[in-house]
């Protein structure tokens, strides 16, 4: 299938955005289309778990058919990510962090589609993947989703959180602060968690070698926090 500038057989339209691996393309006023540039992901698996979410409540995008592996065609949002919200004052780190934390929450109540016991998985929610319309906030990019437990989820955000506080970035330490909201209002992650979520940010192909090299630090970080008394 080709897709989409002005529907979903025309080609891609002006390009809104690009990430690391994918890039995003207007349709009209309503949908969009996210192309997978690296053929990773599979659009129609990660289409299809967030109408599952949606249809039990959670804050993501509307999905309709592509037919394509690597074209998801989505709900147009409208509105910053917290990424930019916070970069213009309009939201501070520890709202943010409350933010994901209820976010995450929210998330595990939603159970698997394959197991019973198993919750859906996120496995990439940070400030970036969060866009706060007036609606509301909703979460995109769910290429890495999967069920699996809880404290996955958890351990991942929180990792990509500590690896930007950790560095040299000017926002290190509205990451910190950010990190450390999302702990607090309880978290539900555990050593379990956090350990096998450093492992597969190791061998995450889109993370550069200076991005990897922060994990120690940014694992020692987040142990940290986890051991601080919060009373």
């Amino acid at each position: 299938m080709t897709t989409t500038g002005r529907g979903p057989d025309t080609g891609p339209g002006k390009l809104l955005g690009s990430g690391r691996s994918a890039d995003v393309y207007e349709i009209d006023e309503a949908w969009v289309l996210r192309r997978d540039r690296e053929g990773w992901g599979d659009a129609a698996a990660e289409g299809a778990l967030m109408a599952h979410v949606r249809a039990h409540g959670y804050p993501a995008p509307a999905v309709r058919p592509s037919g394509s592996r690597t074209d998801l065609v989505m709900e147009r949002l409208d509105g910053p990510t917290m990424l930019q919200a916070f970069a213009a004052g309009a939201l501070d780190p520890a709202e943010a962090g409350a933010m994901l934390a209820r976010l995450l929450r929210a998330l595990h109540t939603v159970p698997g589609r394959t197991a019973a016991d198993a919750r859906v998985l996120h496995l990439d929610l940070h400030p970036d993947n969060v866009i706060l319309t007036a609606d509301g906030p909703r979460v995109i990019d769910w290429a890495q989703a999967e069920e699996g437990d809880p404290g996955l989820d958890w351990g991942t955000s929180a990792v990509i959180l500590a690896q930007v506080a950790v560095s040299a970035e000017p926002v290190a330490a509205p990451a910190r602060a950010t990190l450390t909201a999302l702990l607090a209002d309880p978290s539900h992650l555990t050593e379990e968690g956090l350990a096998q979520a450093l492992r597969r940010r190791a061998a995450n192909p889109t993370m550069s070698r200076e991005e990897t090299g922060l994990l120690g630090a940014a694992g020692e970080l987040v142990r940290s926090l986890m051991r601080e008394d919060p009373s």
